[in-house]
């Protein structure tokens, strides 16, 4: 019978011992997408994009990060997953804005919502490889895109 207990308690012992997962911070890129998405609802399509725009310009802090997040993804599959859900996220921010924005401005174009978001976010992002000179005629290039400026000027 001492044989038995004995065998209880290191059980007891092995089932009172946990390890406990250690779960490293997300990346800045992660934390700074998810901010903007945040950021992002509510505001008008024009306020959105004009946001958008600078968060991306050049020198700015977010293109740098979501870049040096994205070099070290190419060898970790979770890594790369989180960057791309955080990226998914500021779309799907972006699209949600176009969804309960006036409808005219999405008609010219024939395009979704979707879609729309999804290329409106890329044009964004393209506005971190131009040159400083540059950002404000592709700013408003974008919000022409949008319907949200003259084509004029």
């Amino acid at each position: 019978m001492a044989r038995a207990r004995r065998r209880r308690r290191k059980t007891k012992r092995a089932a009172g011992r946990r390890r406990r997962a250690v779960v490293p911070p997300p990346p800045r890129a992660e934390t700074l997408l998810l901010t903007l998405a945040k950021e992002l609802a509510g505001v008008p399509l024009d306020g959105a994009l004009r946001k958008l725009a600078a968060a991306f310009a050049p020198g700015a802090e977010l293109p740098r990060e979501v870049f040096g997040a994205w070099i070290k993804s190419r060898s970790d599959k979770t890594a790369s997953l989180a960057l791309g859900w955080a990226r998914e996220q500021l779309r799907l921010s972006l699209e949600e804005t176009i969804v309960h924005g006036p409808r005219e401005t999405r008609r010219a174009l024939a395009l979704g919502p979707d879609t729309l978001a999804w290329l409106l976010l890329a044009a964004c992002e393209a506005i971190a490889y131009e040159p400083p000179s540059a950002v404000a005629d592709r700013v408003r290039a974008v919000l022409e895109l949008s319907g949200h400026a003259s084509a004029g000027g």
